[in-house]
């Protein structure tokens, strides 16, 4: 396969990345529309299937049979435009052990540009080459470049699987994919918030507020007075102050920053709870490099209170936080 030089990421790849990504986090409810972006995108129902199994690899049995589910679902209501694809045929190699190894292990050394033996566990080494890249590689629905973008998609919706991940985006070079492409890849997952790890609603597009943000956020009532505020990256609203109340933030997901006037920013991550007295001028927002979600309610509110927005936080000020 020629590698692709510096090709935009296109609207078929955009949809399998989206939907990898989703069904290795099990998020079943944002997976149903992503899957009908994918379709109404060129991607095919066959080349879902595909990547549906494959990950099963990387993500196990259940996320892997409940994506299939959805896709299932999702049919019952089939629209014409959408494309069976070309049809499943049974790899040759099923029933040849040794040429599924053989096959394999020549694929594992194509992606990651060498010879691997993982002698520590000589079991994981036969089951990689000769299961994953030898009898999953085999099926045609797929192309090498596609798989592993659908399997970088999958690993960046995933926590603790660093190593993996660093190790596919190389191999993703190496199957055919341009460097540029893996990039813009990533930086795409990111920016659409599919690498959000969060159970917490997303909600719709803070439009009411949008001019005291620099970038954009989006707000869902959770109840009881609680909302929540999701920052893309770089997100960060205005200086501002509460008067006569106390805000209360709580980090639910990625990570932020809290910032009052004169002082120091603190970091905000997952379970970081911040009571912002009245009258103190102060900003929260996004890190640059992910996304951040925060729980937010007043407490101690006094008759008369009022929220002032002030100037935006500058970016000589923002890009000063590490």
């Amino acid at each position: 396969m020629a590698t692709i030089q510096g090709q935009t990421l296109t609207e078929r790849q955009k949809g399998l990345a989206a939907c990898a990504c989703l069904m290795a986090q099990g998020d079943l409810e944002r997976l149903e529309p992503a899957v009908k972006m994918a379709l109404d995108n060129g991607v095919t129902i066959n080349e879902l299937k595909e990547a549906f199994s494959q990950l099963y690899a990387y993500t196990g049995f259940p996320r892997s049979l409940n994506a299939l589910g959805v896709l299932n679902k999702v049919l019952e209501n089939k629209q014409p435009s959408w494309q069976e694809g070309k049809p499943w045929t049974r790899p040759e190699i099923w029933d040849d052990a040794a040429k599924a190894l053989k096959q394999g292990t020549e694929v594992q050394t194509q992606l990651s540009g060498r010879a691997f033996d993982y002698d520590f566990c000589p079991q994981d080494d036969y089951y990689l080459k000769s299961h994953l890249f030898g009898d999953i590689f085999a099926g045609d629905q797929l192309s090498h470049a596609d798989r592993e973008i659908v399997t970088v998609a999958a690993l960046s919706g995933l926590e603790g699987v660093a190593p993996q991940l660093t190790a596919h985006k190389r191999g993703a070079v190496n199957m055919g994919n341009s460097q540029e492409l893996v990039d813009e890849l990533c930086a795409w997952l990111d920016h659409e918030g599919y690498t959000l790890h969060s159970k917490w609603p997303k909600g719709e597009p803070n439009t009411a507020y949008a001019q005291y943000f620099v970038g954009n956020s989006y707000l869902a009532d959770v109840g009881g007075g609680v909302h929540n505020v999701t920052f893309e990256l770089g997100c960060r609203n205005n200086w501002h102050i509460h008067h006569k109340a106390v805000q209360v933030l709580i980090c639910v997901a990625g990570r932020g920053w809290y910032q009052e006037w004169g002082k120091e920013a603190i970091p905000m991550t997952p379970g970081t709870v911040i009571a912002i007295p009245a009258e103190v001028k102060h900003w929260h927002g996004a890190a640059k490099d992910t996304w951040f979600q925060h729980l937010t309610y007043h407490k101690d509110v006094q008759e008369g209170s009022s929220n002032e927005w002030l100037e935006p936080v500058t970016d000589e000020v923002y890009n000063k936080l590490k």
